[in-house]
């Protein structure tokens, strides 16, 4: 088994782990109240998504991708490029690469924010160097934080295979602002 097979074969197995967790209710697909969230650090979410105490955004099922690592200043996100998001020429849609790599960069900068703070994407640069196909099978979208400031932080992230194959690469600037935010008084 070479190398390209051998993570492939990791992949395929976290795959089943967070498929099984799905199928079970051990894990479910939902919406994080701000309740929920108030208090805890991007970590400590992020924790809570992976145990099965908190959801998983329902726009991962539907576009068939997960959180599968996260710690902090970095998160990985892994999907299958199938034939329910390929555009007229049949390939996948470049709006599907978008959406996964800005899960990836996002998810990284929310990894490291504390309680109290949270994110927003203000810019997402994104290039396509290969075209992806269900023959690809699972890829991966890996996101790494740049800098973090205290309002603004960037963060770049690749989406390859697991032969390391590259097909996207991105970068994003995010605004920091407090969670929840205070309030105004007019």
């Amino acid at each position: 088994m070479d190398d390209a097979d051998k993570v492939l074969a990791r992949w395929q197995q976290r795959q089943e782990e967070v498929e099984a967790m799905l199928a079970s209710g051990a894990a479910r697909v939902g919406v994080v109240q701000p309740a929920q969230a108030i208090g805890k650090s991007g970590l400590e979410l992020f924790a809570s998504m992976l145990s099965g105490e908190l959801p998983f955004a329902p726009m991962a099922q539907t576009l068939d991708f997960f959180l599968v690592e996260v710690e902090k200043g970095r998160a990985v996100f892994q999907g299958r490029p199938g034939p329910r998001f390929f555009n007229p020429m049949g390939t996948v849609h470049g709006g599907w690469y978008a959406t996964l790599l800005d899960s990836a960069v996002g998810c990284a900068v929310h990894s490291c924010m504390p309680a109290g703070k949270s994110y927003t994407t203000v810019e997402l640069k994104l290039n396509i160097v290969k075209a992806l196909s269900a023959k690809v099978g699972l890829i991966r979208a890996e996101g790494n934080v740049i800098h973090l400031g205290g309002q603004i932080a960037t963060a770049d992230g690749t989406l390859y295979g697991p032969d390391g194959k590259l097909y996207a690469h991105a970068s994003t600037t995010c605004l920091v602002f407090d969670f929840p935010p205070a309030k105004t008084i007019l």
